[in-house]
């Protein structure tokens, strides 16, 4: 008995010692492995180099009447105010960002960032050269607008894609907050689709987490990979910075681009009703308002009366209405089938243009 609890002792002193040593030599084995592998690129600064030299600052000046001190409105101070001139003037500076979508020139901004402007000046990144910028167009409905600079080498931007983007990517906002040069922000794309943001029914917005200063406005949008995903427009911010913000979506903005550009101004379709989306079960919009002799009061349509489809696609709501009939061009034919009393009917309406006193109408 005494001899086998002394092999027993050997035994262990021997397994012990080679239990250690397994497990240090393993965890040694482990540590190496996972040492050896290699670390993420987190870096985006390709996307940022390839993107940046594409993404200007604009400083544009406008002249706003000077208006005079609040005494001079007062009985006892107008003698006193009769030699100042109420016809001055004075020259009121503001900024902005912009987007290059064309090697020869041409640039994306917004609107508010140029409206007015008697002067626009375009600096590049890195380069001590100014250039004094053209408005080629604008469209207000949705905050963009198109300026022009001479020269025939400039870097376009590389352009993405709004619709693949998901929500949860990463996004680099470029542009010149507060005028101090070109900066770089990081976040992601928060939201998708956003709309109720603006008036405007012509457009949604991607939002993000961003941060996006005064100076932005007009600055790029882009994935990881230096692509172009919107045109920084807005931000929702109780303190006026940082916040929540929202950029037009490439697709959007392109095509804005070449309108301007080839047609001069942009063009829309339009009916000329107002309408809200039915209730209960019922699918489709109900019609509230037809414009006095609009496309749609010819084409026979009624106030009332429950539209199912335009052109065969199935109608969703007020604001997909209103972006389906802007892009039909003036003077093609628009198929309507709506619901009237329980009876289906089919309609043929010509897309014609929006009257300048009208606004918001689908």
């Amino acid at each position: 008995m005494q001899q086998n609890m002394t092999i027993i002792g050997k035994l262990k002193n021997l397994l012990v010692p080679a239990l250690i040593g397994a497990l240090i030599g393993l965890s040694a084995l482990l540590i190496k492995d996972y040492s050896s592998t290699p670390t993420p690129n987190l870096s985006f600064a390709d996307a940022v180099s390839s993107a940046a030299p594409a993404v200007v600052n604009i400083y544009s000046s406008i002249v706003v009447p000077r208006r005079l001190h609040p005494l001079c409105e007062l009985p006892s101070y107008r003698d006193l105010c009769q030699n100042v001139p109420r016809s001055s003037q004075r020259m009121q500076n503001s900024l902005g960002s912009g987007v290059v979508v064309s090697k020869n020139g041409y640039i994306l901004t917004n609107n508010h960032v140029i409206k007015g402007a008697s002067e626009i000046q375009v600096d590049f990144p890195n380069s001590t050269t100014s250039y004094t910028a053209t408005v080629i167009g604008a469209d207000i409905e949705t905050d963009l607008a198109v300026i022009k600079v001479h020269s025939d080498a400039l870097t376009a931007i590389k352009i993405g894609s709004s619709e693949q983007a998901r929500v949860g990517d990463p996004v680099l906002a470029i542009g010149n907050p507060f005028g101090i040069g070109q900066t770089v922000s990081m976040g992601i794309i928060s939201a998708k689709g956003r709309t109720g943001v603006t008036n405007s029914l012509y457009t949604d917005f991607l939002q993000t987490d961003a941060a996006i200063n005064p100076g932005n406005s007009g600055g790029a949008l882009i994935d990881a990979q230096g692509r172009l995903l919107g045109i920084n427009s807005l931000i929702y911010s109780r303190t006026g910075i940082q916040g929540i913000s929202f950029a037009i979506p490439v697709e959007i903005a392109l095509e804005i681009v070449r309108q301007i550009v080839n047609e001069g101004e942009v063009i829309r379709g339009w009916l000329g009703i107002e309408a809200q989306t039915a209730q209960e079960n019922n699918t489709g919009l109900i019609v509230t308002k037809v414009i006095l002799n609009g496309p749609a009061q010819i084409a026979g349509l009624i106030r009332g009366d429950r539209i199912i489809t335009i052109n065969n696609q199935p109608v969703v709501n007020p604001r997909v209405v209103t972006q389906q009939i802007a892009l039909t061009e003036p003077g093609t034919p628009v198929s309507l089938v709506i619901m009237r009393n329980g009876e289906k009917l089919e309609l043929q309406a010509t897309s014609g243009t929006r009257p300048e006193n009208l606004l918001k109408q689908p």
